[in-house]
């Protein structure tokens, strides 16, 4: 189970975290409401293939992807891949798809976007799952680099 690898992740880092459910977090919008928190404290997490290589992007939930700057940082076009190959990459699915507790080995960048708040709500495995950190924790926790690739 997804949401049982994300809790066995933050129990490998020493840290008690829970897991925050609900009715429906799949898309930003619900899951500000429901959090009620502004869409930007959502930390979308968005799995993107370069070439033969996968990154994953943690986000401000009120940005989009500005597909330029990406190209320029990572070097290739980003191409959403197939909602299977999310499963398979991450472990997660979508709408629950989060940087803990990754079955494979995925660089994961933060977006300067995410600077704008203290305390962010990634998802954590499932579509009625999420956390609570702070930036810092979650850059501490699973960042390799910070970029900026959101539309102004």
């Amino acid at each position: 189970m997804s949401v049982e690898t994300v809790k066995e992740f933050f129990h490998s880092k020493e840290m008690k975290v829970p897991i925050l459910k609900f009715k429906d977090i799949s898309t930003v919008a619900k899951a500000a409401e429901s959090l009620g928190v502004t869409p930007g404290e959502i930390a979308k997490s968005l799995l993107l293939q370069v070439h033969d290589d996968f990154v994953m992007v943690l986000m401000a939930g009120d940005k989009r992807l500005d597909n330029r700057k990406f190209k320029d940082t990572f070097k290739g076009k980003p191409k959403m891949p197939a909602v299977e190959q999310v499963l398979a990459m991450t472990g997660h699915p979508v709408g629950g798809v989060c940087p803990f507790g990754l079955s494979q080995e995925i660089p994961v960048y933060l977006d300067q976007s995410l600077k704008e708040y203290s305390v962010v709500y990634p998802a954590a495995g499932a579509p009625d799952a999420a956390v609570k950190l702070t930036v810092a924790e979650l850059a501490e926790l699973v960042a390799t680099d910070w970029v900026n690739v959101a539309q102004e």
